[in-house]
């Protein structure tokens, strides 16, 4: 399941690729690393037929029947969309895509990890070395709730993206789910406007040659066992 992505492209670039009039996203980071219940960039459609480039937190409502605790931070991936929570999300009123240029998933291996945090390092995938723009297909909508329970109800604005089967490169390292990828204007454009019967398709395994890794988990570094201390009991 993704839980980190990367931007490094310009605001430019985004609104070219889905002809968005609109811009109220701010100033983009030359590189933003995006974490669940933060904020990213999304495309969307608004009430008045602008499209327009906006930040909202990452994570829609989450299912009341899996709430734990008083605070909703989020559900960052939906795999089903024909579940009844997921249904009222998926008009074109309520899709968005996602600017990408890398994504990553923990490696599965129990020795990749930082040895200081013991956080488990990560895969970065990209469409190519150059990590060139892409999207992921994703939802959004307004809410009212408890994000964080020292801040109290809020009105917040929030997105997710879909994910689906995956692929002979990332199936080794993520045997479940991948992101649901576009990669050109035709199939964002698809996505933004088509009846949800003929947008549903797009949720499909990106193909094996879509994707490339561009980062593994830093080897690590193996000291030679310590001399025992003089005097030592063994």
């Amino acid at each position: 399941m993704c839980n980190l992505y990367n931007i490094t492209t310009t605001q430019e670039a985004v609104r070219q690729w889905t002809r968005t009039l609109r811009d109220i996203s701010g100033n983009l980071e030359p590189s933003l690393d995006v974490y669940p219940n933060q904020p990213g960039l999304v495309v969307r459609n608004r009430a008045d037929g602008e499209r327009e480039l906006a930040k909202l937190l990452w994570g829609l409502p989450t299912p009341p029947e899996r709430m734990k605790g008083k605070a909703d931070y989020g559900t960052t991936n939906v795999r089903n969309p024909q579940y009844s929570h997921w249904q009222q999300y998926v008009g074109v009123e309520h899709r968005c895509v996602v600017p990408v240029t890398s994504f990553a998933e923990p490696s599965p291996a129990a020795n990749d990890k930082d040895p200081e945090t013991g956080i488990q390092r990560n895969y970065w995938f990209a469409r190519g070395e150059s990590r060139p723009l892409f999207f992921f297909a994703g939802f959004w909508t307004s809410w009212q709730g408890v994000r964080k329970v020292k801040d109290g109800p809020g009105d917040f604005e929030l997105y997710a993206f879909m994910t689906t089967k995956p692929n002979a490169l990332i199936a080794p390292i993520h045997k479940k789910a991948m992101p649901v990828i576009l990669t050109t204007p035709e199939e964002t454009e698809a996505w933004l406007t088509a009846p949800w019967s003929e947008a549903r398709r797009l949720q499909r395994t990106a193909p094996n040659d879509a994707l490339v890794i561009v980062e593994k988990p830093a080897t690590q570094i193996k000291f030679p066992p310590r001399a025992p201390a003089q005097g030592s009991l063994f």
